[in-house]
């Protein structure tokens, strides 16, 4: 806010308490409160007081005083909307990026009971998962891969492990759609995620909340604010959310303490811890099951709450990170953030990989007692089912350490008669990762459809566990971009980003088997025990922008954007990765951001063209291929919208829709567990969307509801020939809000009400089903 002088009366000029010295910030907010018709009202009595004043006592003349004072940013809780993003590198308005970025703020995933990122990513169109190896965040966006190990961020900061994500510290999520690797380097085809997290504030602000469901789910949260000086604040937020989940526990734990110094100062200093426990089941998914002479779909006709993995089955993990951030402001346009994050990662997985026993092998033969094999004719209660067995293959046992230091500068100013956004910086970061084998035959007990929740289990503490490879890689990354108002409508954006990475690769023990098939042939795949490997690559990523904004409601933009993976993505190395140069894919995008007069309703239209160049498709179970193939390259095209805010006070609304009419495999090598050329790549399905509203009744209630759909969609990597779709699917939400108070609010939510049994992950041997009939009840306490 520009500085204002005001004129202070004799009794204002009078000194005061330390405490009020922030008066007349105060009164200028005061004044600025004042409505038009406040202040007729008032200056005929001030007039009149200034005239009696006047006659009775000398005129006093005092300097005038220069207050300056920002406006600060809306909580996200506060609205659906979302003004501001610092998704791009540097605080920015939405409107001037020019790409498409959705928030998801604090006050839809209370709204909507939000507690993970795959909940949340599900309020956003395009989105869809892969169901992989069990708990990894395999997400899709406009059909390209989103990584968990590259294009998930806190902060603005690379947070690069496979773990459950928890909503309890975070302000927003941000996603931020189409390459992006001139702002995050490696990564970022089909987009970045952010989360941003809470920080503390100049207030004394206690919330507790409750919500206890079905499937004995109980999740607790508290967010502590408390003003500890002048310029110094502490905040505090804990989760802890337990629940039986019909077999499919969930025990997680999180602790997020941080405190702040210097806030509203020229130097802020951040200093933060954030733990994350998870210890859970694992749903690893339900096979396919084929339709029969009497039709049907894949899916089973169940429900989606049966669990069938061993009472043994689990998934630990989590993160520990301590946070140091400093941020100097030169003036109100320009300033520096540095930051410093050191994080601990780890990952112990058990899981039991679901089979229908009766099915045929290859060479069409069923095994002994089965009649024929499992098709939806003769599905039921009494359908055999394996929990997979051997040595273990759905164990996944790894560490991760990492050190990231980052520097970004943003900058207003005016240089060779044009208005200058400049932004600029460095980043350096190390990874260090490790992972674990484990031995021993452990031989699972089967089960039948009809008996979900067995409580059979196994001893996993028998298996041992021994190193069998690290990986070690070090990144350096410098950008440059520069937003230049070069008419008074008009901004051109342009950037360019160089990376350096160097990854480091060590067979500990012997990958895969020397020779492989029947007659035994040489295994192109194995590495031998104590192999070393390294690469080494440098990359160029642009960005090029232009926006017109004809008013400050509207603003239009044209966007191309490149971005590059490199081999090493899943810290592994292998005879068909280690001498294969990164991917390279690059996006371009015309769009529009309209607001409506009053500036609380936004719309965000995007066309778009993605391409993706020299594309690998890493798959631990591809034969012969050494966890590698090379399809080649593939596009997606489409269209995107969305709508949030208020359309009027008390009518609230998230809408996201995506349409992808045209996506293709334009080359593929044919190799196993590729696409076919010409073919439509899976995991791209062609609408996809969500909406949800709320409405305020009375003054103490509000009512809301909601839809989540996809079209039908198929999984990546299929076998020739095969027919397998996940079916379409529609669910609907509701929530009835209750204030009882000024402190106290009760909320019940019901989580699809139909009960719809829908495939909401899916891979090319099982899927995952969506979550069945919820309902929870929270209570919010506010202090």
């Amino acid at each position: 806010m520009p500085a204002k002088t005001l004129p202070l009366s004799p009794a204002a000029a009078a000194p005061s308490r330390p405490a009020l010295l922030p008066l007349g910030a105060l009164a200028a907010g005061f004044g600025l409160a004042l409505s038009p018709a406040m202040a007729q009202q008032t200056a005929p009595a001030a007039a009149s007081a200034a005239s009696a004043a006047s006659a009775s006592e000398p005129v006093v003349t005092l300097p005038t005083i220069r207050v300056k004072a920002e406006a600060a940013e809306p909580s996200g809780k506060q609205d659906y909307q979302a003004t501001t993003t610092r998704i791009g590198k540097g605080k920015q308005e939405l409107r001037d990026v020019p790409q498409s970025v959705t928030v998801v703020t604090e006050k839809l995933l209370d709204d909507r009971n939000i507690d993970t990122m795959k909940e949340a990513l599900h309020q956003t169109a395009g989105i869809s998962f892969q169901a992989a190896e069990g708990g990894e965040e395999d997400i899709r966006l406009r059909g390209f891969s989103l990584q968990s190990t590259g294009d998930i961020f806190i902060d603005g900061m690379r947070d690069p492990a496979f773990y459950e994500r928890d909503s309890f510290n975070w302000d927003r999520l941000e996603l931020l759609r189409g390459s992006a690797s001139m702002l995050f380097g490696r990564g970022s085809t089909g987009g970045a995620v952010n989360q941003v997290t809470k920080q503390p504030q100049l207030s004394n602000d206690y919330e507790v909340s409750t919500t206890l469901g079905t499937g004995n789910y109980m999740r607790s949260t508290l967010d502590f604010n408390q003003r500890t000086g002048e310029t110094t604040a502490v905040r505090i937020n804990t989760m802890l959310t337990q629940a039986d989940n019909y077999g499919n526990r969930i025990d997680n734990k999180g602790i997020a303490p941080t405190i702040k110094y210097g806030i509203g100062t020229d130097d802020e200093l951040s200093v933060g811890l954030y733990h994350l426990e998870n210890d859970t089941g694992i749903q690893y998914g339900l096979p396919w099951l084929t339709p029969g002479a009497g039709g049907g779909n894949y899916l089973w006709p169940t429900d989606a709450r049966n669990y069938y993995g061993l009472a043994s089955d689990y998934l630990r993990g989590g993160t520990t990170q301590g946070n140091v951030v400093h941020t100097h402001k030169f003036s109100d346009n320009s300033e520096l953030r540095t930051a410093f994050r050191q994080a601990r990662y780890t990952r112990d997985q058990r899981a039991s990989a679901i089979r229908f026993r009766c099915v045929r092998n290859g060479a069409g033969v069923l095994p002994a007692g089965c009649v024929d094999a499992v098709n939806s004719d003769n599905f039921g209660d009494s359908t055999e089912l394996t929990r997979s067995g051997g040595t273990g293959v759905q164990a996944k046992i790894m560490n991760m350490d990492t050190q990231y230091l980052q520097s970004d500068y943003s900058g207003k100013f005016k240089w060779g008669g044009l208005d200058h956004s400049v932004q600029a910086g460095g980043d350096y970061s190390h990874e260090q990762f490790e992972n674990f084998g484990v031995s021993g035959t452990l031989v699972k007990p089967p089960t039948t459809v009809g008996s979900p929740n067995d409580g059979a289990s196994i001893d996993e503490g028998a298996r041992t566990v021994s190193l069998t490879r690290t990986f070690d890689m070090k990144a350096l990354g410098v950008y440059v971009q520069d937003l230049v108002q070069v008419a008074p409508k008009w901004k051109v954006l342009a950037g360019l980003r160089l990376d350096k990475l160097d990854g480091r690769y060590h067979a500990i023990a012997a990958q895969g088997q020397p020779t492989t098939g029947t007659p035994p042939v040489a295994n192109p795949c194995y590495v031998p025990a104590n192999t070393r490997s390294q690469r080494d690559d440098s990359l160029w990523s642009k960005r090029f922008g232009v926006l017109y904004q004809p008013t400050a409601t509207q603003s239009y933009h044209f966007s191309y954007g490149t971005s590059f993976n490199t081999s090493g993505d899943t810290y592994q190395y292998d005879p068909g990765t280690v001498n294969t140069p990164p991917e390279s894919s690059r996006n371009i995008e015309l769009g529009a951001k309209l607001d409506n007069a009053r500036g609380d309703l936004s719309t965000r239209f995007a066309i778009f063209h993605t391409t993706k160049y020299n594309e690998r498709n890493r798959d631990s179970e591809t034969v012969n291929a050494c966890n590698y193939v090379l399809s080649g390259e593939r596009h997606a095209a489409g269209i995107e919208m969305d709508i949030i805010g208020r359309i009027t006070p008390e009518w609230e609304v998230f809408g996201s829709y995506a349409f992808i009419p045209n996506a293709e495999v334009d080359s593929s090598s044919g190799a196993a567990g590729t696409e076919a050329q010409g073919s439509r790549p899976g995991l791209t399905p062609r609408h996809s969307g969500t909406i949800w509203t709320t409405y305020k009744v009375l003054p103490k209630w509000r009512i809301g509801g909601g839809l989540n759909a996809r079209s039908a969609d198929r999984p990546v990597g299929l076998a020739a020939g095969s027919a397998i779709v996940a079916p379409r699917y529609i669910t609907g939400d509701l929530m009835t809000e209750f204030q009882a108070s000024d402190v106290a609010t009760f909320k019940l939510n019901v989580t699809n009400v139909t009960d719809e049994h829908y495939a909401d992950m899916l891979y090319r041997g099982h899927y995952i089903p969506g979550k069945g009939r919820t309902v929870q009840l929270n209570m919010t306490l506010k202090f």
